[in-house]
């Protein structure tokens, strides 16, 4: 199926690949084993350490970013960008603004639509996944053309 816009011809079907289902799927193991690392840093440091919940939690942040960096780079993305610090960067920045979603998507959530903390959550969760995947693949591990 394709449509057409401004000659510009878009394939439906190359969104929904074979390649790209797999790449989403990798992408969402990424994103769960990196909200394990979240949590389990931030309960070691703010439990064991004392250290204040908020350095805690941003040091959990930050692990898990690091982490699913790597993994993406490696394995969901298989991309062998060169500047590697550049493209951690771009990476860093996605991360950054989609906390920055979370926590919109689950302070709108709560005072337009009345939910509890943890659905809007979730739904916000599920957003901001979508925001994280589009623009990493599109810009953070975009292949170059050659």
């Amino acid at each position: 199926m394709q449509f057409s816009d401004h000659n510009k011809i878009v394939r439906i079907d190359h969104f929904f690949s074979k390649s790209k289902v797999t790449q989403l799927i990798k992408f969402g193991i990424v994103g769960c084993s990196g909200l394990v690392i979240d949590f389990a840093i931030t309960y070691f440091f703010k439990e064991y350490l004392g250290l204040n919940r908020f350095i805690a939690n941003a040091l959990g942040f930050g692990a898990a970013v690091t982490n699913n960096y790597f993994i993406h780079r490696f394995w969901t993305f298989k991309n062998n960008e060169k500047r590697v610090a550049q493209q951690f960067l771009k990476f860093l920045m996605v991360s950054i603004i989609g906390l920055g979603l979370n926590t919109l998507c689950i302070y709108t959530i709560q005072q337009w639509g009345h939910l509890s903390f943890y659905v809007a959550k979730f739904i916000a969760i599920v957003l901001v996944f979508i925001w994280n995947y589009t623009v990493n693949a599109q810009i953070t591990f975009k292949k170059n053309e050659v």
